[in-house]
């Protein structure tokens, strides 16, 4: 797969791989055999970003935990050196309500459970999960900065924050990648790219399929009594958000006919030219999905095509699909 550059230096695969959903949000755990193998045939097959998070934690059939972060540990253990770990910290469940903690502290006893968890001596690049509002992001980025010297990090970046709060820790402590929700139907994130080309910082797009709609966004079906999967609670799952999006899934279907390629193909390829250092990390429970949205790369979307997309997307108000 070929590259892309996150900041000024770190290197990875212009499709990273998203372990979230291995056991997180969508429904029961994967089986635990069944998650390690999707991700060491993701980077079998050259992703070499693999992202995850101490947030990530669900459960499995019979009830019991389903930590991401020690799935992943297991799974690039024999590949350490082939690929760049990313996860996430300072936020947690306690009980079903989510507390941000971004306290020095605190950051610093999540980077060692982490590291615990992943079994590695060092992550390539930590993000802050979610900014806290009570704390300053300068004084996050002083705790990066510390920890970046002190080699438990390598590079950190921030998800789900405005332009004032990046800029502002980027004042401190360089940020190499920004990540963000962004798909064709969760469009809000490119308000950021202006100020992040300026500061020559990347951007991880999650959910790049808008949760696996962009894969066939008018005949997917869900299960409505699984409480453990978040999909339910997502306007694009309900049947007035499939009608909505037909002119959505006619536009894919005619490119991805025109271009001998899959609806998410042309959906990660059209994240893939917004700029050349956004890097959209798809997750997928299925090995065969992880070649058919890695060949994603190598579909070519002339501007205007991409200028066609864009206008049939601005006529109208998908936005709602990225609540």
């Amino acid at each position: 797969m070929q590259k892309r550059k996150l900041g000024n230096n770190l290197e990875v695969s212009a499709v990273g791989y998203g372990a979230m959903g291995l056991s997180h949000a969508y429904g029961p755990a994967l089986d635990r055999s069944a998650a390690i193998k999707v991700i060491q045939s993701a980077i079998d097959q050259g992703y070499t970003l693999i992202d995850t998070a101490a947030l990530y934690v669900g459960k499995y059939a019979d009830g019991t935990p389903a930590i991401n972060e020690k799935l992943v540990g297991a799974a690039i253990k024999p590949f350490r050196q082939e690929i760049t770990l990313a996860t996430k910290g300072g936020v947690r469940f306690e009980g079903t309500t989510l507390k941000l903690d971004s306290r020095p502290t605190e950051l610093r006893r999540e980077v060692e459970a982490s590291l615990q968890r992943l079994g590695v001596d060092t992550i390539d690049l930590y993000y802050q999960h979610m900014p806290d509002p009570k704390v300053a992001p300068e004084e996050v980025a002083e705790t990066m900065g510390d920890l970046i010297r002190e080699g438990k990090i390598k590079h950190w970046g921030i998800s789900n924050a405005d332009a004032d709060y990046i800029q502002r820790a980027d004042a401190v402590t360089k940020v190499t990648a920004v990540q963000g929700k962004f798909s064709m139907i969760a469009r809000q994130s490119a308000r950021l790219f202006p100020m992040l080309a300026q500061r020559q910082i990347g951007f991880v797009a999650y959910s790049p399929l808008a949760s696996g709609f962009l894969t066939a966004p008018t005949s997917s079906e869900r299960n409505r009594q699984d409480n453990l999967d978040f999909r339910n609670m997502m306007h694009q799952y309900t049947a007035e958000g499939k009608a909505e999006a037909r002119d959505i899934s006619t536009m894919l279907g005619q490119l991805a006919r025109e271009k001998q390629a899959t609806p998410s193909q042309i959906s990660l390829a059209w994240v893939l030219h917004k700029e050349p250092w956004i890097v959209p990390i798809p997750g997928t429970r299925q090995v065969n999905r992880l070649a058919e949205n890695a060949a994603a790369e190598t579909i070519n979307l002339s501007d205007t095509e991409m200028a066609q997309i864009d206008e049939l997307l601005d006529r109208v108000n998908y936005e709602q699909y990225g609540q």
